[in-house]
């Protein structure tokens, strides 16, 4: 009777592996870039980024969950020219003296199958939340080839208006609304 109770308990244990649990992935900063895209006064589209993000994404396969916490450093903010990085960082923009970070906290992820499709969250910039909805254009998850972990990676697109976040100055010469585009890649803990 003790065999069968031990080899029912291994079988057990062998098979918990097959129930999925959550898995926490990390970002990875060394491609992960969000970019921001602007009118300027009609002339030309300008697209900036961010060199600098953190993060994890916590994501349950079986039950088609996710839920993303990112923190993007505002200081990093990379425009090709270091003058104007510092005007974007000022207080009619980013203001990073006072708020160095942007962040982005899912509500919900909706899924279409087994694949995430567009994040419902919260995105705080100058200290101001407000809801932005991020439609995912690509999806993808394999073993990652250098690090031998699971990994994930998405793309991800929303329109928001600057003065909704206390950063309109210039509107509307320079276009109120920005294209956020987000090239996200996280590898698993």
């Amino acid at each position: 009777m003790k065999k069968q109770i031990a080899l029912l308990a291994i079988a057990s244990m062998l098979a918990a592996p097959a129930l999925a649990a959550p898995e926490t992935f990390v970002v990875d900063n060394t491609h992960t870039f969000p970019r921001f895209e602007y009118n300027h006064f009609g002339y030309t589209n300008q697209i900036h980024r961010f060199n600098k993000t953190s993060g994890t994404i916590v994501w349950d396969r079986v039950k088609r969950t996710a839920a993303l916490d990112i923190t993007i450093d505002a200081t990093s903010v990379d425009t090709g020219y270091a003058l104007f990085n510092g005007h974007i960082q000022g207080e009619d923009f980013l203001h990073t003296a006072a708020y160095p970070t942007i962040t982005y906290k899912s509500t919900s992820v909706h899924f279409d199958g087994d694949k995430p499709v567009a994040v419902e969250g919260e995105l705080t910039i100058k200290g101001i939340t407000r809801p932005v909805r991020l439609e995912l254009t690509s999806f993808h998850e394999m073993p990652h080839p250098i690090a031998k972990k699971p990994a994930i990676g998405a793309n991800a697109v929303a329109k928001i208006k600057r003065s909704d976040f206390g950063a309109g100055k210039y509107a509307p010469n320079v276009s109120d609304e920005l294209t956020l585009s987000i090239a996200v890649e996280a590898i698993q803990q």
